[in-house]
């Protein structure tokens, strides 16, 4: 099974310091939906793996959260492709979970509900967590440089065999070739 992990904020969409609280605010990055297309029609599965602490800090509600998902899931459809799960962790930074990255549990759910090894599978994020939790579970850490990006290859600290790239639409191209 060809398997593509993505984080949401900052890769997919616009970030924002004062979180995602409405689909209105949810605004794809240039070229990340047709990004998404080209995964979609070369035959890979795309997961996204977010945290989503602003339901656990009382930001907003489940359902909020979902119509912003809708959102994203229209437009990635509207530009051909086709996002086919989206795992999220609702809960706050100082609530121990295991499902939070940098912690491996969204990802290793991800594996189960798949029924696949992610040994290997490309994990794009903009933030250390994400490549940390893509590092624990074997899969293969991409960093792209939009959202926290810049600033997180800046900071360093990379998990081994990190591979970088200007954005998503550039990290896909190297895997579809």
């Amino acid at each position: 099974m060809k398997l593509v992990i993505l984080d949401r904020d900052g890769v997919i969409n616009y970030d924002s310091a004062a979180y995602i609280k409405g689909p209105d605010e949810w605004k794809p990055l240039p070229g990340s939906l047709e990004a998404i297309a080209q995964l979609t029609q070369s035959g890979f599965h795309v997961v996204v793996a977010t945290n989503q602490s602003g339901v656990g800090r009382g930001l907003f509600e489940m359902a909020t959260l979902n119509a912003i998902h809708d959102k994203m899931h229209r437009a990635a459809g509207q530009a051909g492709g086709r996002i086919d799960a989206v795992f999220f962790c609702p809960h706050a930074q100082n609530a121990g979970c295991g499902c939070r990255k940098p912690k491996p549990g969204l990802l290793e759910e991800i594996g189960r509900r798949f029924n696949t090894s992610l040994k290997g599978v490309p994990c794009i994020g903009d933030a250390l967590r994400d490549l940390e939790a893509a590092s624990a579970v074997g899969a293969q850490p991409i960093l792209v440089l939009t959202g926290k990006g810049a600033r997180t290859q800046r900071e360093g600290g990379l998990p081994a065999g990190t591979r970088v790239f200007p954005d998503l639409a550039a990290a896909v191209k190297s895997l579809i070739r």
